[in-house]
């Protein structure tokens, strides 16, 4: 059988046994280059060496045939923006495998990068914490096969499938955002390839409107001064291109609403989750404040003052953004975080800072939220 025809036979493969994958197989374009060593996408195109095809079992050729398909579908090329390319392909190949170790009938080569503990993270955090030297991996298997936007498209070839045809970036979001609805409309119909809770959740930080609080609170936190000198709260959720912070000072005052409607399971979560981001970037400014119709704090965010919280009474918002007010200049590196229900009084006056709100479940519906950014918890 000629390469060809193997790769078409892939394709043909996944479009039966997994209709989700498959749809995802209809939105790119695939081709062989010998110029590539393994395996590798620009963001829409999907590209082959043909002796590294030749040699793969049927099940690990589909494998990396879907491998490079969630790295396009996800938005991999374009969310590493201007990060070391190195480090953003293992964490990439880290999330991406994790998602295709779930899949029964697909089988990873050996020497596929893998790390069981950080699959179900986003790729933003995974490379965080590579940085952070948390983690040392080599870069195997594949190799780099995250390449430039558009950089396998010649100029007269740059018309996308489907007679889409936008420039290297443009259109890239909302192009993949409407595959991964088809896709996840697809597998649903057939009743067949259901998608496994990893992959829907990396979906819905690509198409939904509200994010994992978990994937969001990361991108808030890592934001760096320049990405937020210019802050449009609307679009903290989608700012994709996030950088490592270093040398940089900013403050993260994070208030919770100790009012009784938040339970202490879900505050024990929240903080836990935050105490370890924190803990990665010294140059964190991080200060506690419990709070219902008074301000308790600020506390360092330590075991001893996260083991007592403090309040009981009614909800206002106000206090905490009053101390803020008073007490943080607005041209400061400030971001602030508050975890509630929602049910509450609102201060009048917008804070300068960016405003990021973490509700818990059955909380007020984020549209009726006045300012900031809202993280829907879920479980």
């Amino acid at each position: 059988m000629h390469v060809e025809d193997t790769i078409a036979a892939s394709i043909l493969r996944i479009r039966h046994r997994q209709p989700f994958f498959g749809a995802l197989a209809l939105f790119a374009e695939h081709r062989l280059e010998q110029s590539v060593p393994t395996a590798a996408t620009d963001g829409k195109v999907v590209v082959f060496n043909p002796d590294f095809a030749a040699g793969l079992s049927a099940a690990e050729l589909d494998a990396v045939m879907v491998h490079e398909l969630l790295h396009a579908a996800l938005l991999h090329c374009k969310r590493g923006g201007e990060r070391d390319p190195v480090v953003w392909n293992i964490a990439a190949d880290i999330v991406v495998n994790g998602i295709i170790r779930g899949e029964p009938i697909l089988q990873l080569p050996a020497g596929a990068c893998v790390e069981p503990r950080l699959e179900n993270f986003e790729v933003e955090e995974v490379y965080e914490i590579i940085l952070a030297g948390k983690l040392k991996l080599r870069n195997g298997w594949i190799g780099s096969d995250l390449l430039p936007l558009d950089s396998l498209s010649a100029p007269e070839r740059r018309e996308w499938v489907h007679g889409h045809a936008p420039g290297a970036a443009d259109g890239l979001e909302s192009y993949w955002k409407q595959a991964l609805q088809q896709a996840s409309a697809l597998a649903r119909l057939s009743g067949r390839g259901k998608i496994a809770a990893g992959l829907n959740r990396c979906i819905q930080n690509v198409t939904g409107p509200n994010l994992d609080w978990r994937s969001l609170l990361w991108r808030f936190l890592v934001c760096t001064p320049v990405d937020f000198s210019g802050f449009d709260r609307r679009l903290v959720g989608r700012g994709l291109y996030l950088e490592a912070l270093e040398g940089e000072s900013i403050s993260v005052r994070i208030a919770v609403d100790t009012s009784g409607s938040v339970g202490g399971e879900t505050l024990e979560r929240f903080l836990s989750e935050v105490r370890g981001i924190v803990s990665m970037y010294p140059h964190l400014d991080a200060q506690l404040f419990y709070a219902d119709a008074a301000l308790y704090g600020p506390f360092e965010l330590d075991e001893e003052s996260m083991s007592k919280p403090k309040g009981g009474g009614g909800t206002a918002f106000e206090p905490f953004f009053e101390h803020i007010r008073a007490t943080e200049a607005p041209a400061d590196n400030t971001l602030l975080i508050y975890i509630t229900d929602g049910y509450g009084s609102f201060p009048k006056l917008i804070p300068d800072q960016p405003v990021l709100w973490v509700v818990a479940a059955g909380g007020l519906e984020s549209e009726l939220f006045p300012f900031g950014e809202v993280a829907r918890l879920r479980e």
